[in-house]
C-alpha cells in the first residue's frame, strides 16, 4: 500500500469477486482497467464481448465498458453506474455511444485514470455514512490518553459496531503492545509512510491487525518513521469510508501530519488530570487543537483515591481549559494493575462506564452511531453533556 500514487494491490482474504464488471475486448486497455481496479481494491468480473445476461448487467454496481464495445451495447436496457473508458474523450463517435447507453461519463486514459479510480473504489465500498472519528489527546504527558482511546474502541467494538483504532503518535510505544497484540501478524504504519491519493477502505482494514474485535493501525518496533501529511490523509479518509467507529490517539504537538489528522476528526477529546500544573499544560494543547478542530471537549480525570480534594473540580478544569466538559474519569486505583496483567483496556471499572457512556451520547440516545457520521471534515456535531 506504499509507493504508488492511490494504493498498491490490495490484501485479500481470498478470491472474492467485488460485482464489478469490465467490458472489453482491447487487451491494452484490459490490462489499464485491471491495475486501475487494484488500485481502488476491485477484483472485477471480465467480460470480453457483448451480449451479456441480464443479470450481468443489472446486478454489477459499476460497468466500465472499454469505447471498443459500447455501439455493441446501444440494445441493452439503460441503468446506473456505466461509465465508458477510452483513450480520447472527445470522439464524436464514441460520445454518441455513451447517449445511447446511458453511460453517466466517457474518460479518456491516462488523463482520467485518478476519476476512474475513485468511482470504481466507491462503486465497490458503497456510499454510506463515514465512520464517526473520535480524537483523543492527553492534556500533559502520562494522562492516559492511549489507554482511553483503547478503551473507546475496544468499548465500540464489543457492542458490535465497525471499529478501526489508529495510533496517531509515533512516541507512544504502540497500541498493539497495550492491547497485547505485537505479536498479531498485520501491516503496521511504516507500511503506509508513502501512500497518496486513494486506499481503498477494505484492503486497508484487511490488511491490519484484528485485536479484540477491531482492527488496529498501530506502529513496530522498528526505527521511527515519518508518515507525512499525504499518508494520514490517505490512511483516515479510507478508515472513514468504512463507516462505523474510527478512534485515534493523538500526541500533544500539533504538526502537519497531526493537523491532517484533526482535520478528519468529528470530535476531539482532550484528557486532563485534575492538577494545576496539568491544567496550565492542557490549555496551551487546546489552544493548538482547537486552530484545527472545533468540536474539543474536556474529559476530566480525577488523581487520587475519594479521599483527595486538592485538585480542581471537573467544572472548573473545564473553565480554566476554555473548553466544553465532556465528563468525568474518576480515579481507579486498580487500572494500572490491571494493564500491567495484560487485561484490556475499558474491560470494566469507570473507565468502561465512561466508555460506554460517552457512545451513548453519542448515538444520541440510541439511533446507532453511523446515524450520526458523515459530518465531514470539520464538522460538529452534539455529544451531549458531562458524564454522569
Amino acid at each position: 500500500m506504499s509507493g504508488s500514487s492511490t494504493s498498491d494491490q490490495p490484501v485479500r482474504s481470498g478470491e472474492e469477486r467485488d460485482g464489478l464488471l469490465l467490458i472489453t475486448e482491447d487487451e491494452e486497455l484490459l490490462d489499464d482497467l485491471l491495475r486501475l481496479c487494484a488500485a481502488a481494491g476491485a477484483l472485477p468480473e471480465v467480460a470480453p464481448r457483448p451480449p451479456l445476461s441480464t443479470a450481468e448487467w443489472e446486478s454489477a454496481p459499476l460497468v466500465v465498458v472499454g469505447a471498443d464495445c459500447a455501439a455493441r451495447l446501444s440494445g441493452t436496457g439503460r441503468r446506473p453506474g456505466v461509465v465508458i473508458a477510452g483513450r480520447d474523450a472527445d470522439d464524436v463517435t464514441v460520445l454518441r455511444q455513451a447517449v445511447a447507453i446511458g453511460a453517466e461519463r466517457v474518460v479518456a486514459l491516462p488523463d482520467g485514470e485518478r476519476w476512474l479510480v475513485d468511482r470504481i473504489a466507491d462503486a465497490v465500498e458503497g456510499a454510506g455514512a463515514s465512520a464517526l472519528t473520535v480524537g483523543v489527546i492527553g492534556g500533559r504527558g502520562g494522562a492516559g490518553a492511549s489507554t482511553l482511546a483503547a478503551a473507546l474502541a475496544v468499548t465500540a467494538a464489543r457492542a458490535g459496531e465497525r471499529t478501526l483504532l489508529v495510533d496517531g503518535d509515533p512516541l507512544g510505544g504502540g497500541l498493539d503492545v497495550l492491547l497485547g497484540g505485537e505479536q498479531e501478524k498485520g501491516l503496521r504504519w511504516p507500511a503506509f509512510a508513502e501512500s497518496r491519493g486513494r486506499v481503498a477502505g477494505g484492503a486497508l482494514a484487511e490488511s491490519l491487525p484484528q485485536l479484540h474485535s477491531l482492527r488496529v493501525l498501530s506502529w513496530d518496533r522498528g526505527a521511527e518513521v515519518a508518515i507525512g501529511p499525504p499518508a494520514m490523509r490517505a490512511v483516515l479518509a479510507a478508515a472513514r469510508r468504512r463507516g462505523g467507529v474510527v478512534v485515534v490517539d493523538l500526541p500533544r504537538r500539533v504538526d502537519g501530519t497531526v493537523a491532517e489528522a484533526l482535520a478528519q476528526v468529528d470530535v476531539g477529546l482532550l484528557l486532563v488530570p485534575a492538577e494545576l500544573r496539568a491544567v496550565a499544560a492542557a490549555r496551551r494543547v487546546a489552544d493548538a487543537v482547537r486552530a484545527v478542530l472545533r468540536d474539543v471537549r474536556v474529559v476530566a480525570c480525577g488523581q487520587s483515591g475519594p479521599g483527595y480534594g486538592g485538585g480542581p473540580t471537573a467544572e472548573e478544569i473545564a473553565r480554566l481549559v476554555g473548553l466544553p466538559l465532556a465528563g468525568e474519569l474518576p480515579w481507579d486505583a486498580g487500572l494500572p494493575e490491571d494493564l500491567a496483567r495484560g487485561a484490556v483496556p475499558g474491560a470494566r471499572g469507570p473507565l468502561a462506564r465512561f466508555c460506554a457512556g460517552f457512545w451513548e451520547r453519542a448515538r444520541g440516545g440510541g439511533a446507532g452511531m453511523a446515524a450520526a457520521g458523515g459530518a465531514g471534515r470539520g464538522g460538529e456535531r452534539e455529544f451531549g453533556g458531562a458524564a454522569e
